[in-house]
């Protein structure tokens, strides 16, 4: 692809009414890497640049990474995606699970996100939990923005933190929930999540995953119970302070207040 497509013409900036048709850009970035996404990555280029709710140093590494997608080999695309995020559970998509982890809350909390989803018309692919990131990020893209604001800034402890682990990591995918962030001026969150993140110890080796396997085994016992109270601790937390800031609204900027910011 020809280094000219990261230098749009001057009318694609005054597009108008772009809406947030950049979140279904974000969510395909984050999504499992196919021939597809490789073939689109001048649409995504497009998109991208006329987003001015995010600074031009962040939109400019954003479709620097568009171009090395379209260029790399998808087989190591490919392998690198599921080194990252199919081992271990620190770099999940699945937002819950940085929530409730595998406790019962869980399910319940899924149950939530399907019946929103199908209140607001959404139909699911059943392939895929309705927690899972990038279908979430498509799922806000048909929301209004006070709506997509909110449920941002519901989750941003999360984007967060997953943000932080993927820097440490330097993945790319990081600059998808760096983005995510911008979006409603909250990206010095990250830095509140990077002394721990620098500390942990990394889930997806050999001996941890060894390790995680021994542990499922043996958790069919009289103490799930417990485990399971001990896991949604943070959920429960996390919904008392929803009920607590029930009138706190957080909006996606506006390109003027993003501008201002950066």
């Amino acid at each position: 692809m020809a280094n000219a497509a990261l230098q749009m013409p001057q009318e694609a900036m005054i597009q108008p009414d772009v809406g947030m048709r950049s979140l279904r850009v974000l969510a395909r970035l984050l999504d499992y890497p196919t021939e597809a996404l490789q073939g689109a990555v001048d649409e995504l280029i497009e998109a991208l640049y006329v987003e001015r709710r995010l600074s031009a140093a962040l939109r400019g590494d954003l479709m620097s990474w568009c171009q090395r997608i379209h260029e790399a080999d998808l087989l190591e695309l490919q392998s690198d995606y599921v080194a990252l995020f199919d081992k271990g559970r620190a770099h999940s998509l699945l937002l819950f699970e940085h929530v409730h982890g595998e406790s019962r809350d869980r399910g319940q909390a899924m149950v939530d996100l399907i019946d929103e989803y199908q209140a607001a018309g959404f139909e699911l692919d059943a392939r895929e939990l309705p927690d899972y990131l990038p279908l979430f990020l498509e799922y806000l893209s048909t929301r209004s923005e006070e709506e997509i604001g909110r449920w941002l800034g519901e989750i941003r402890h999360i984007l967060a933190l997953l943000t932080a682990r993927l820097e440490e990591r330097g993945a790319d995918q990081a600059l998808v929930t760096r983005a995510l962030l911008a979006m409603i001026g909250a990206e010095e969150d990250v830095e509140a999540q990077r002394e721990a993140v620098v500390g942990e110890t990394r889930d997806d080796t050999p001996e941890a995953l060894d390790a995680v396997w021994e542990e499922e085994a043996v958790r069919f016992s009289a103490q799930s119970d417990e485990d399971c109270a001990l896991q949604s601790a943070e959920g429960r937390r996390l919904a008392e302070r929803k009920r607590a800031i029930q009138g706190e609204a957080v909006r996606i900027l506006d390109p003027v207040d993003a501008a201002k910011k950066h």
